[in-house]
């Protein structure tokens, strides 16, 4: 080897030797560059975000079908009423509180807000209003000694509370509710709101814990009794299963 090939391939071998240091520095920053910008995933974190959440609702399905009780409301309107009205509440509420998330892991919770989005208010009250009302109408189940007892104690007697109640679904002006509801004492009283309110709202006139409410809307009775709303309710009145009532009781 001359000495001109000699001092190139030296030299070239000393830079190589120089720049693997700088190599393997510059491979050391970058990697922790990306460690350091990688943002550190808190377990808290997750789970206050999972929990802050709202619920979805679903439509309740009716263990009945729609014409189970045709000589008191005609199979259209109950199928109407329940495919229709009450999963157009369910598909809103559940929008609304995606917008608007409010605390609450059950719709009662969410209803006992003190401030409720109105989208919420509105329709989180047509979707508990109509489940109860669909559970009240179960076939069967006739009023036990003990729910006859709490009742005549609040009322004096059985059709005295039947009438009562008849009467606040009747002079309920425009669309609402009739409520047997259960004060904090447990005491019954019967209440009605108007539009989709009901007694868990901090906006109702009376609050308690609703056992039996009845839709006074016209979309619930007005194919077959059109502006009978009195008829309408002597009806569906005798329609409840009051085992369902009691078992609200608290």
């Amino acid at each position: 080897m001359d000495k001109r090939k000699f001092l190139k391939t030296t030299i070239l071998a000393s830079t190589g030797i120089a720049a693997a240091p700088s190599l393997v520095l510059s491979s050391c920053n970058s990697s922790e560059k990306k460690e350091k910008t990688t943002p550190e995933i808190n377990e808290k974190d997750v789970k206050k975000e999972t929990s802050s959440s709202s619920p979805l609702f679903s439509l309740p399905p009716l263990v009945y079908g729609y014409d189970a009780f045709t000589d008191v409301i005609d199979a259209q309107t109950m199928e109407i009423h329940h495919s229709k009205h009450h999963q157009g509440y369910v598909n809103k509420l559940n929008k609304a509180l995606k917008d608007t998330p409010v605390s609450g892991n059950t719709i009662e919770d969410i209803l006992k807000n003190e401030a409720l989005p109105i989208q919420v208010r509105n329709n989180g009250g047509g979707h508990f209003n109509h489940s109860l009302y669909w559970d009240i109408l179960t076939p069967g189940g006739a009023m036990s000694d003990t729910l006859k007892a709490a009742i005549v104690k609040s009322f004096n007697s059985i059709e005295a509370f039947k009438e009562e109640l008849a009467t606040a679904g009747k002079k309920r002006f425009g669309s609402g509710w009739a409520w047997l509801c259960q004060s904090a004492d447990k005491n019954l009283f019967i209440t009605s709101t108007p539009n989709q309110d009901n007694p868990l709202m901090h906006v109702a006139d009376k609050q308690g814990h609703p056992i039996l409410g009845i839709d006074v809307w016209e979309h619930a009775y007005y194919l077959k009794y059109q502006n009978k709303r009195g008829e309408y309710l002597q009806n569906i009145i005798n329609k409840i299963n009051w085992t369902k009532v009691e078992d609200r009781m608290i």
